[in-house]
Order: structure tokens, then C-alpha cells, then sequence
């Protein structure tokens, strides 16, 4: 007997309608069953971004307002911060997005390993590329801010040390670029998008982008806690270089951060990428 006509000539215990609502209840119950297990993560996906703006915008500015001078437009605070998180941004996302899929299944990165240069020599000219792309993404940004404000609110921009601006820059892109070769071999590539986001997401908020970092202190806490977050430096390095008026952290402070911290990284990522690659 053939297996078609084995199939035809046996009973269904249930009629097509019963087995398909059968079906349908079966795979419902089991995507709410996987919907309880990610809650949590999924309740943190869904709440932290409106959670950091309401603590930037309705705690943090209206407990800082009066340090951040009627004088000063907020254009003029916002430039160095928009600069500071596109560039982290873009050099994060030109380096972990070819990486996901070259260290996914494929094992793409394998081609790459063939080249005649050592791994850790790849894993540095993975950041030397993304951060030159982050270099490159910034020059999209002055021109947005510098026209699109409101009548007699134009940044404000002074630069009196062009050689420490570049440098700001330069080591702001590599810093950017070492964070995302090291969350790219950190973080497993099926969560990495969603992770990714959030991460960006809490460090944009806390990044000193919308307000600078000498105006927390009426709120120590927070100011302390900004710290951690990379993107303080770097925010802070462009705002003490292109608009030195509206305060900012000594320059001891961020160019130590971005001088000591970028080869740390660095060296952290690269180990971490060539482990990667080899297993």
C-alpha cells in the first residue's frame, strides 16, 4: 500500500474545523508560553526608552534649567551632543552590523581570517575603518544644526584649539568604533539588535547629549552615574573644543578618558575578536 493512499484511508479522529481550532489553540498557547518566559525582557525592551526620556526631559533638564543660562540657545548645547552620539552611532553600527553576519552561521568572518595578516590585525582594521565611517557621518550633522533652528537661536561656535579638536575627534571615533567591535564579539548575534538598542538608547539619554555635564550638579547623583557612559567624554570633549560657553568638563578629565580608555578597549576588543574567530 502506497504511503497516499495509507494517508487517505485512515480516520481523522477530528474533524478538519476541530483540528484546525485544535492547531491554532495549540500554537497560540505555545507563543504566549514563550511571551511569559520574555516577558521581563521584553517589558524592558518596550519601557526603557520612554522611561530615559522622561528622566532626561521631565527630571534632569527641569532640575538643571537654572544652570544652563537664559543666554545660551539650546542649539548651541545640542551641537556637540548631536555630533558625539552620531559618531558613536555610526561607528557602533559599521562595525557590529558586517559582524553579526560574519560571525553568524555562515561563519563569513572565515574569509576573511584567510587574508595574510595576523587576527588581531584584522580586528584593528575593523575599527580603523568603522571609525573613519563615524568621521564621515559627523559632517552631515553641523550643517542640520546650524540651519534648522528658531529665528536668532543659532548655535553659538567658537573654536580656539583646532589641533585638540581633531584629536577630540580622532579618539572619539576610535573609542566608538572599539565599543563596537567588543559588543559585537560580546554579545550573541540573535539578541544582539534588540540589546543594541537599548544600549544605545540609555547611553544617548545619559550621554550628556541634550545638557552639559557641569549643569547635573544639583543633581550629584546623576552626575556621578554619568561617568560610566563613554559617550559623557566624548560629548564633552566636542563641547569644551566648538562651544566652550556653555561649560563644560576640564580637559584633563575627558582627554585623560579618551587617551587611556580607547587603547583599553581597544585591547579588550581585539582579544575578544580573535577568540571569536578562532573558536
Amino acid at each position: 500500500m502506497t504511503i497516499a493512499n495509507s494517508v487517505a484511508t485512515t480516520p481523522r479522529p477530528l474533524s478538519s474545523r476541530r483540528a484546525a481550532w485544535h492547531a491554532y489553540r495549540a500554537l497560540t498557547m505555545r507563543d504566549l508560553y514563550v511571551l511569559g518566559r520574555n516577558l521581563p525582557v521584553l517589558l524592558l525592551q518596550v519601557g526603557l526608552q520612554p522611561l530615559l526620556f522622561t528622566f532626561a526631559f521631565a527630571y534632569v533638564m527641569p532640575s538643571i534649567g537654572s544652570g544652563l543660562g537664559g543666554a545660551t540657545s539650546f542649539s548651541t548645547i545640542l551641537l556637540p551632543g548631536l555630533i558625539a552620539s552620531t559618531l558613536t552611532l555610526q561607528s557602533i553600527m559599521s562595525v557590529t552590523g558586517p559582524l553579526a553576519a560574519e560571525l553568524g552561521p555562515g561563519r563569513e568572518i572565515t574569509d576573511r581570517a584567510l587574508a595574510p595578516l595576523p587576527i588581531w590585525a584584522l580586528g584593528l582594521q575593523k575599527i580603523t575603518s568603522s571609525a573613519i565611517f563615524g568621521l564621515v557621518s559627523t559632517l552631515v550633522v553641523v550643517p542640520i544644526v546650524r540651519l534648522v533652528h528658531a529665528p536668532g537661536n543659532a548655535p553659538r561656535v567658537h573654536i580656539d584649539n583646532w589641533p585638540l579638536l581633531v584629536v577630540t575627534l580622532v579618539l572619539s571615533a576610535l573609542l566608538a568604533a572599539t565599543l563596537g567591535l567588543l559588543l559585537g564579539t560580546a554579545v550573541d548575534t540573535s539578541a544582539f539588535g534588540a540589546l543594541l538598542g537599548l544600549l544605545l538608547a540609555a547611553a544617548t539619554m545619559l550621554g550628556c547629549v541634550y545638557y552639559p555635564w557641569t549643569a547635573l550638579h544639583p543633581i550629584r547623583w546623576v552626575q556621578v552615574l554619568t561617568l560610566a557612559n563613554p559617550l559623557v567624554y566624548m560629548s564633552e570633549g566636542l563641547r569644551a573644543n566648538l562651544t566652550p560657553s556653555t561649560g563644560h568638563m576640564p580637559t584633563w578629565a575627558y582627554l585623560g578618558a579618551l587617551t587611556l580608555g580607547t587603547p583599553a578597549l581597544g585591547c579588550l576588543a581585539v582579544r575578544r575578536f580573535a577568540r571569536r574567530v578562532r573558536t
